[in-house]
């Protein structure tokens, strides 16, 4: 049964192309027939290229319903609610659909968000960053070489499946003038986000950082992936210290981290890079974390990563 490219996915293309991959060796890459590839790529590339987001509003705007139902004042006021706790429109639409019975497209959502904007109202400034993200390819050769790192080649295949808890994906965010980093834990299942703010994006804090996320939870790592990036040095500390297996992705190999990179996407709506990491307090962090972890999502049957991973459920989502 076929189903619309995530937008992680879109992240995925993009990175295969970057890497000199053809539309038959992405297709195969992402499980996706090469039809798809092809089209995705020949309707949603914009002037500049193919583009994750850019792509991502396309298919979504093109999806656009011609005729507005009648929506009642006090559903809308619901998803304003949502919107004011940065759900996304797809987001609030399959919510309520599943948990209220109230039928609103994510097309009038974004809508009504437009229309909010022209007449002063602020709800745009909860939807996701529109500026394109530019990842920096070809650093790794000024890195060096990481001592008695296992390659991504003998992650066990289980972890491909996504069938079971406890396999994550690390990664690091830079603030302005490389002051400071935040560290990002992705679990690929539920995709529950782990994130705490360094001092230094240094190997020691790193580790540190990572250990301090996961020891509570230590029963449910079992794997560890991230990229080739020095301040992941500490990776035999880390596996001893939660009992894990830790495993680097290929150099250059962004899109065998889509989760990782759609997760950062993520994050920094609320730290954009032009924001000062050394300003950011432990409350944005936690507040942040709640944020992404109560939103439904799509891929999760419309449930949040809190409720897949402990069965926690939304308090938001429940206060009409």
């Amino acid at each position: 049964m076929y189903t619309q490219l995530t937008q992680e996915e879109r992240y995925q293309i993009q990175a295969l192309m970057k890497a000199g991959h053809n539309q038959t060796e992405i297709a195969k890459i992402l499980g996706r027939h090469k039809s798809t590839v092809s089209r995705e790529l020949r309707r949603n590339r914009g002037l500049r290229g193919y583009r994750p987001k850019q792509a991502h509003r396309l298919s979504v705007e093109r999806r656009q319903s011609k005729s507005q139902p009648r929506i009642a004042t006090t559903h809308w006021e619901r998803v304003e609610h949502l919107l004011r706790e940065d759900w996304s429109p797809e987001q609030i639409s399959l919510w309520l659909c599943n948990e209220a019975d109230i039928q609103i497209s994510h097309e009038w959502i974004y809508q009504y968000v437009l229309q909010n904007k022209s007449m002063g109202g602020n709800l745009y400034r909860h939807l996701r960053c529109q500026k394109q993200r530019r990842k920096r390819y070809g650093s790794y050769s000024r890195r060096g070489q990481l001592i008695n790192r296992v390659s991504i080649d003998e992650r066990p295949a289980v972890v491909d499946e996504r069938s079971r808890f406890g396999d994550w994906e690390l990664d690091t965010i830079i603030g302005k003038g490389h002051k400071q980093a935040i560290v990002s834990i992705t679990e690929r299942k539920s995709r529950l986000t782990l994130i705490h703010k360094v001092e230094r994006k240094t190997a020691s804090n790193v580790t540190s950082a990572i250990l301090k996320l996961l020891k509570p939870i230590a029963g449910r790592v079992h794997t560890l992936t991230s990229d080739n990036g020095k301040e992941f040095a500490g990776h035999e500390t880390i596996a001893k210290g939660l009992s894990a297996r830790f495993f680097f992705a290929h150099p250059y190999a962004s899109w065998e981290r889509g989760l990782n990179e759609n997760t950062n996407g993520l994050i920094r709506q609320y730290f954009p890079k032009h924001r000062d990491f050394t300003t950011i307090t432990q409350a944005e962090i936690n507040q942040v974390m709640n944020k992404l972890n109560n939103r439904p999502r799509k891929c999760l049957g419309i449930k949040t990563p809190n409720q897949v991973f402990f069965g926690i459920n939304p308090s938001v989502a429940l206060v009409s």
